[in-house]
């Protein structure tokens, strides 16, 4: 067990559990960074999943990471992925973890870090204040093993390889990146307002139209392939150039090209942020305060119904404008 900060900058094992979306664990960055630069002398770890793992890859502040498949996800046979999970959480409780952090208490994942045998665990509380963003929540969580100050900037490391792969693909900037997925129905922006965007955008600028690939009736992960054809057919403009984002490398290698994103608000607005990219941020019944674009220039745009079917196209122009 952790007595004080001095005895967990010495040799504490301190590991991270984040088996939830991407923007989540984005978030979780500047936790990471501020473990690192006040306990030197801890040792750092995270458990992610398969889905999100690539938020982390390359990041200097973590002494090791843990990547498991959720079975929904599971590429193998049932038995193998099994064997696999054991395996994992046999290496994790071999480190003899001292404690583990919890962001998102939810009772399975509060079963899955005990089961580690820690010597304690620190879970964020469930309820949020009002006007609290989502980073400072998660940085909260380090004040008991002596953190001070305010969070700092996001943090992600784009695959280099990836990101010249991109840049040859796409060619010449500048560019302006429009991303089209969301999950939820009042985060969806219409179609043809996207298409509208898109092609007054590449009037003077080249535009990246991103979304996740795949049907919309895949299950699952239901994908925006017949979406994005739309709106390339409505658009109508050989400036707005195609990406399908079908892993995490290819997106933010792609959002690393941009000068400015446009988003609806999920993943892909936290990893435009953690790129120091500007960001207009579509919100629909989501809370902007908690979520908004963190450390960086940024809009956010919501109509008065939260519902983004309500939110006309000028306003969003007058936003990347005022960006720069």
């Amino acid at each position: 067990m952790i007595d004080d900060a001095s005895q967990a900058g010495a040799s504490a094992r301190i590991l991270i559990l984040r088996r939830d979306n991407i923007g989540d664990l984005v978030c979780t960055t500047p936790l990471i960074a501020a473990l690192r630069e006040q306990l030197p002398g801890a040792w750092l770890g995270a458990l992610v999943t398969s889905y999100n793992a690539e938020v982390l890859a390359r990041n200097a502040a973590l002494d090791e990471i843990f990547v498991y498949e959720k079975l929904k996800h599971r590429s193998g046979s049932l038995l193998s992925h099994l064997r696999s999970r054991l395996g994992q959480w046999s290496r994790m409780r071999a480190h003899s973890i001292d404690c583990v952090l919890v962001p998102a208490s939810s009772p399975r994942t509060l079963k899955l870090a005990r089961s580690l045998k820690p010597g304690r665990v620190l879970a964020a509380p469930v309820t949020v204040p009002p006007r609290q963003h989502e980073v400072e929540r998660i940085y909260d969580l380090g004040r008991a093993l002596g953190l001070r100050g305010k969070p700092g900037p996001l943090q992600l490391r784009p695959d280099a390889g990836k990101c010249a792969e991109m840049q040859e693909r796409l060619g010449p900037g500048p560019f302006v990146a429009i991303h089209i997925s969301a999950r939820r129905p009042a985060q969806r922006w219409p179609l043809e307002r996207y298409a509208a965007l898109a092609a007054r955008l590449a009037k003077e600028t080249r535009v990246i139209l991103l979304w996740a690939p795949g049907a919309a009736d895949r299950p699952g992960h239901p994908g925006d392939d017949a979406a994005a054809a739309e709106v390339l057919r409505m658009a109508g403009h050989p400036a707005v150039l195609p990406v399908a984002t079908a892993d995490l490398k290819t997106l933010i290698a792609a959002l690393s090209l941009a000068d400015r994103v446009i988003c609806p608000d999920g993943g892909a607005m936290h990893l435009a942020a953690a790129l120091a990219k500007p960001v207009v941020a579509l919100f629909g019944d989501s809370p902007a305060d908690r979520w908004r674009p963190w450390g960086v220039p940024h809009r956010v745009l919501r109509p008065e119904s939260r519902d983004l079917a309500d939110l006309p196209v000028e306003p969003v122009l007058e936003a990347v404008a005022s960006l720069g």
